[in-house]
């Protein structure tokens, strides 16, 4: 037992975070090997989303403790017919989108898209925590994140972190995480709820499937200035009606 190791110092029972001293029976000691007072390292976690060694950075948790984690910073969002692209169908309550085929007219104001099928939600956020989960069940493409309030709505441009996307973009060949480069990512063929977490105080930017249970990929480092909205592309559809099948702002299941 390590109450018999006489060979530990005072060091050996010093809290990692607050220096103190402390009993056997009030320490926690990660699998990496640092000891922490329970208060300390209980106030510690409770202020985290990452579920990491205070000391060393060491994940300590797997991914679907981390995703329980995050949902409970759910946000309730819909989408802002007055971003949508002309060809975009929105449902009444604001919770779905799919390509319609043809352009509606629509008044062009400065928050429309007018050159790619992207839509924005109404809310935005400047500061603390969210997330959100979108259904991409049945897409062959589809393209989600979050996005800054100042992008170029009405023309081209590299969407990339550096320009205010911080995205996943998915098709039957290829899954990344937008960047320049982009991030490759594995092919996930039975993905079917893409969860988005944002910390914009820390600047991380997180997706996890849903249903998998699975951390997708994190963007850490971010530098946000200005509003971030959620940000909806469901792809176009063919001749063949391939592709039409909606997104869908969902709530939020919680995991066992």
């Amino acid at each position: 037992m390590a109450s018999a190791n006489t060979s530990w110092s005072e060091e050996d029972f010093s809290c990692s975070i607050c220096l103190d001293v402390f009993s056997l029976f009030n320490m926690v000691t990660t699998p990496c090997g640092h000891n922490f007072c329970r208060t300390c390292f209980t106030k510690f976690w409770d202020e985290q989303v990452k579920y990491k060694c205070p000391v060393c950075n060491k994940k300590l948790r797997d991914d679907a403790v981390l995703l329980k984690r995050v949902q409970q910073y759910e946000v309730d969002v819909t989408l802002d017919p007055d971003t949508a692209h002309p060809k975009l169908i929105l449902s009444e309550d604001g919770k779905q989108v799919h390509d319609g085929g043809v352009g509606n007219v629509l008044p062009d104001n400065p928050k429309r898209f007018t050159k790619s099928l992207f839509v924005l939600t109404r809310q935005s956020f400047s500061s603390g925590r969210f997330y959100f989960e979108v259904q991409v069940k049945d897409k062959t493409t589809w393209w989600l994140g979050v996005v800054r309030e100042s992008i170029d709505r009405k023309g081209w441009t590299m969407w990339t972190p550096e320009t205010g996307y911080w995205t996943l973009y998915f098709n039957r060949d290829r899954f990344v995480f937008n960047d320049n480069p982009d991030v490759r990512l594995p092919l996930r063929a039975e993905l079917q709820k893409v969860g988005v977490f944002v910390d914009y105080d820390e600047g991380l930017v997180s997706f996890y499937d849903v249903e998998g249970r699975v951390h997708i990929y994190s963007a850490t480092g971010c530098t946000f200035s200005e509003p971030l909205y959620p940000f909806l592309y469901p792809g176009p559809r063919d001749y063949k009606g391939n592709n039409s099948a909606p997104l869908i702002i969902s709530p939020v299941n919680q995991t066992d």
